[in-house]
């Protein structure tokens, strides 16, 4: 399965902290989205990822981007974790069915019950422009997404 470059991602709704539940297409009806998906909320790597998107959420919204974060987390796991690290960007659960959007990207890790770190933007037709996908302790460089936002 998996969704390369070129490609319209599947359309999908899961369920914000704050219990709202969020539909990609609508969002991507707005702008650009970066979906990005990562393995746990309180964990080393994820923290320092997610505060620096949150640092950089200015310059991604000036780019015409809407910041996403995806893990398999309850949604009221991400709630809180949210409201612990001041991120203000919207963060989904792939909680139930469990991986369910994670599997459709390619980025559920199937053996371990949660997913890689994969980064995926988006245009408003959903197609993937920009993509890349580390193992679970990799720390991604949100530099590179603006950079990919730009071209």
């Amino acid at each position: 399965m998996g969704v390369n470059v070129g490609q319209v991602a599947p359309d999908f709704t899961l369920p914000a902290g704050d219990g709202s539940r969020v539909k990609l297409s609508e969002l991507c009806a707005v702008g650009q989205v970066v979906l990005v998906f990562f393995p746990f909320a309180f964990t080393g790597v994820c923290r320092s990822e997610l505060r620096a998107l949150e640092a950089m959420k200015e310059q991604f919204a000036n780019e015409g981007a809407t910041i996403v974060a995806i893990s398999c987390d309850s949604p009221y796991s991400l709630q809180t974790f949210a409201e612990a690290e001041n991120l203000t960007f919207t963060l989904l659960s792939d909680f139930w069915p469990h991986g369910e959007v994670c599997q459709a990207f390619d980025v559920f890790l199937e053996d371990k019950g949660f997913a890689t770190r994969g980064t995926f933007i988006l245009d408003q037709e959903r197609i993937v422009r920009w993509s890349l996908i580390h193992g679970p302790g990799v720390e991604r460089d949100p530099t590179l997404y603006l950079e990919a936002l730009q071209y």
